[in-house]
């Protein structure tokens, strides 16, 4: 089953605690600080694999979840590092951010691996704060916290070639024909569900490329009609397109051609611009040649006649399609250090943009403070605060960045009490 679209959570893990010890041995009575540094949190990672075709393993919102990194210990041990997990995606995989529809990453190339959750640092132990002047600090480092994001994976298949155009106008046969796909086939429309790939080789048997059958495009495919829209974004790889247009008079071949036309452009990826092979099929009906006649005539350029299942046209037809394919450059969904002209990317300005403030104090309560801010908020998970001189630390921070004074200005009075996240004391000038 293709299964092209999935939503996953990732959670990268946080880092181990750094260590407050004391070296005490016999032979050492003044040892000093040996407290070690915690283990690095294991990060998250996508990697693109060949033999993988489908986002079917992250169909239930699966969760990507690495370990924390091992605490500290005594005598300048760090703690154990964390395993990363590394998961895998088929090839021509978008990794989206949710929340804000960033691109992260174009995995098109089979071994390419991006980090989409970064696992955090150790934190430091008390070994690393002496200092000249403190010579028996107290004080340790929480590991730094891991990062947790949910991502849009979607699929689109790498493919040199894509068939397109209506319904039961002879696309998986074709296909069929000039590979071993062995795509479904049936005379009514909508046969085609999901989009098939098939390499085909040229006579020789040396030169090949990738085919890929497309479900058949309806009229309004691009606003949700049909089966289209759920693969027009498949065909955004193809280097060439290859256009059939049924000669058996079920529908006007030339306004057919049209509308297809018009369902590319809609889509808005500057699909119509790809090269294009006009392929007039079904030749073997009654009729068909007058009806091409006619339908070369509108073109302004004759169109490729085909007859799939008598072998009429197939062999010049690869060759025309491999020969398009080898001449015309690949379309990157990105162009890297250009990515504000990609509509996939947001992109920030930072001169338009006020800079966030590193704290924000707000007055619930007539004698209750809260400072939130993801600067502040950010440091102090950093602080251990199981000794004084960790809790004189953080409120020699907290000082240093402006609190107090910004706490005065909200009209603070002595015995008030104010929070930072899960830590609360009482306001003392």
């Amino acid at each position: 089953m293709l299964i092209d679209r999935a939503i996953v959570e990732v959670r990268s893990g946080s880092g181990g605690n750094g260590a407050i010890s004391f070296l005490q041995e016999k032979n050492m009575p003044k040892g000093g600080p040996d407290g070690g540094n915690g283990g690095k949190g294991g990060s998250v990672f996508l990697v693109a694999r060949k033999n993988v075709n489908t986002l079917l393993a992250y169909r239930h919102s699966r969760v990507l979840e690495a370990a924390n990194g091992g605490k500290g210990d005594k005598k300048m041990r760090s703690g154990k590092n964390a395993e990363d997990v590394i998961s895998e995606v088929p090839v021509g995989t978008l990794v989206y951010e949710e929340e804000s529809k960033t691109l992260l990453a174009d995995l098109s190339k089979d071994g390419q691996v991006v980090c989409v959750a970064k696992g955090g640092r150790g934190g430091r132990g008390n070994a690393a704060f002496k200092t000249s002047r403190l010579r028996i600090p107290r004080v340790a480092e929480n590991g730094h916290p891991g990062e947790k994001k949910r991502l849009i994976l979607e699929l689109k298949l790498v493919a040199d070639a894509g068939l397109i155009g209506f319904p039961s106008v002879g696309k998986s046969t074709f296909l069929n024909v000039v590979s071993k796909a062995n795509v479904a086939t049936a005379d009514y429309p909508f046969t085609t569900l999901v989009p098939n790939l098939g390499v085909v080789t040229l006579p020789g048997g040396y030169d090949q490329f990738v085919l890929a059958d497309m479900p058949g495009l309806i009229e309004g495919a691009h606003e949700g009609k049909g089966l289209g829209i759920t693969f027009l974004r498949h065909i955004e790889r193809c280097r060439v397109l290859v256009h059939m247009v049924s000669m058996s008079g079920e529908k006007d071949p030339y306004e057919a051609y049209l509308s297809i036309n018009e369902e590319l452009k809609d889509y808005g990826a500057e699909l119509e611009k790809r090269p294009q092979i006009v392929v007039a099929t079904k030749m073997d009906a009654e009729g068909a040649e007058e009806r091409k006649k006619e339908f070369d005539e509108k073109l302004g350029f004759a169109s490729y006649p085909l007859a799939s299942l008598i072998g009429q046209g197939v062999n010049d037809l690869i060759k025309k399609i491999y020969e398009l394919v080898q001449n015309t450059p690949e379309f990157p969904l990105y162009v890297e250090g250009k990515e504000e002209e990609s509509p996939s990317y947001r992109v920030y300005d930072a001169s338009k943009e006020l800079k966030e403030p590193p704290f924000v104090i707000s007055r619930p309560s007539d004698h209750l403070f809260v400072i939130t801010g993801k600067e502040v908020l950010a440091k102090y998970a950093l602080m251990n605060l199981s000794d004084d001189q960790g809790v004189a630390r953080l409120i020699s921070y907290l000082n240093r960045l402006g609190v107090n004074e910004a706490l005065e200005k909200k009209g603070i009075r002595e015995g008030d009490t104010v929070r930072l996240a899960d830590f609360e004391f009482t306001y003392s000038k």
